[in-house]
């Protein structure tokens, strides 16, 4: 085997060197050669991959940021919103507070104005939230929830009152409607009136139980009130009479007419023609004997009148 090897350089002005190397330096030599490159193209290699890692987390980085900016915009833009719908809530809770008053204060003069039993609709609740700055009070959605639903409930519980009013304010109309107001014949003066008097007959004292409305023969008599004809035809002492129901205990008794125009069982309004003045009966010249009872009870016809 060879013992040594020689190595020329010639370089390019034509100068001539050797070098000689031991073949025992060649192999380690070389090994540390190939060594040297294989480390060489490792390191480049961790190098490259460290720069392209760089590169990822870079780019990384700059996404998380892009992404950190638009949640950091968009949250304080949910910010502003919740802001808006706190301060939104608050007036709704003022608003609830003063609906509640307002249906308070309604019910309550509705109760006045109806003339109803005030401890039977008690409309006196405090409203839920008061105050008049809206920046002063802070909510939450379970503040608005909870207001919502006493109001729900109050409003629930002021339906049934409001119902029972509207029943009982019905019933107040309908009984107002079938009260006696109505001057019962077409024109006329009271000639007699409701009490105690002397009976032109025998000249005693006797209790005259409605009242005698003079006028000229054959004038219209019209029903006090719209009701039902009970009785159509002749009563002793009172001639031609008619008896109308009203309702709510109210009947007229109309007498000594000359004719009748209507019939038992029918139905009459209002200033409807039901006869006509006359003189039938215990009478002393044409007039029209006008009762009122409630309950079976004679009142005074007078005071169901109208006025003037």
């Amino acid at each position: 085997m060879f013992k040594s090897f020689s190595v020329i350089l010639i370089s390019d002005h034509g100068s001539v060197r050797s070098l000689r190397m031991s073949s025992r330096l060649l192999v380690p030599l070389s090994g540390a050669l190939l060594s040297l490159l294989i480390f060489g193209a490792w390191g480049g290699w961790q190098a490259w991959r460290g720069e392209a890692r760089d590169r990822h987390v870079q780019a990384l980085e700059h996404q998380l940021a892009m992404i950190q900016d638009r949640h950091r915009d968009q949250l304080g833009k949910l910010r502003v919103r919740m802001d808006a719908d706190r301060k939104q809530m608050a007036v709704y809770v003022r608003n609830i507070g003063m609906m509640q008053a307002r249906l308070d204060a309604l019910g309550s003069q509705l109760v006045e104005v109806a003339s109803l039993d005030a401890s039977e609709f008690n409309f006196d609740l405090k409203p839920s939230i008061g105050g008049s700055r809206v920046q002063t009070i802070n909510v939450d959605p379970d503040t608005i929830n909870d207001a919502l639903d006493r109001l729900d409930s109050r409003i629930s519980h002021m339906d049934i009152q409001l119902a029972a009013i509207d029943y009982l304010l019905e019933r107040k109309r309908v009984e107002q409607a079938a009260k006696p107001h109505a001057w019962p014949t077409e024109g006329g003066w009271i000639s007699s009136p409701y009490g105690m008097r002397i009976d032109p007959f025998n000249g005693g004292w006797e209790m005259h139980r409605g009242i005698d409305i003079a006028n000229r023969f054959g004038a219209p008599v019209l029903a006090a009130s719209r009701g039902i004809v009970t009785f159509a035809g002749k009563m002793k002492g009172f001639g031609n009479m008619i008896d109308i129901d009203h309702g709510y205990g109210y009947m007229t008794r109309y007498g000594h007419m000359s004719s009748i125009a209507v019939h038992p069982g029918d139905e009459v309004t209002d200033d409807q023609l039901i006869g006509r003045v006359g003189s039938k009966g215990r009478s002393t010249g044409p007039h029209l004997h006008y009762e009122v009872h409630r309950y079976g009870r004679a009142l005074n016809p007078a005071n169901y009148l109208p006025r003037g």
